[in-house]
């Protein structure tokens, strides 16, 4: 980890880990997508993390635990509506490393008519990921 956030560019993914789960979320983007934890700044509870920031694939990924007293003490609605894509030389490679993991198959990974082979997992948090790669002979 270093000690500051690099620069961002484009648009960034930032996502709500529910139930404190932020630590977890983490372990489990390393091991399934070989993500790197840049930066992490624990919140003042000492359990919760207010802030981190992983790469993965050359961009970058921001998390943080759930904060209700922040929202009118309503926790965050589960994830919905938005799929985390990832483009990787060998999809097969990555789709069977994020399934040793832990991730659900959501759509099995197949050689798709558009052209490319591509499959969707969801991870243990409630986010989904498409994965996608050259189709396979």
């Amino acid at each position: 980890m270093t000690d500051a956030p690099p620069e961002l560019t484009g648009v960034t993914p930032h996502l709500t880990i529910r139930d404190n789960k932020a630590k977890d979320a983490i372990a489990f983007y390393e091991k399934a997508f070989g993500a790197q934890e840049l930066f992490r700044h624990p919140a003042d509870d000492g359990v919760r993390l207010m802030h981190a920031h992983l790469t993965l694939f050359g961009g970058s990924l921001m998390l943080h635990d759930d904060f209700p007293e922040m929202m009118g003490g309503k926790p965050s609605d589960a994830p919905a509506c938005v799929v985390l894509h990832i483009e990787v030389p060998d999809a097969d490679a990555a789709w069977e490393r994020a399934v040793a993991a832990g991730a659900t198959v959501r759509f099995p990974l197949d050689n798709q008519f558009w052209g490319q082979r591509y499959g969707q997992v969801a991870d243990p948090f409630g986010h989904i990921w498409s994965i996608g790669g050259p189709l396979k002979p």
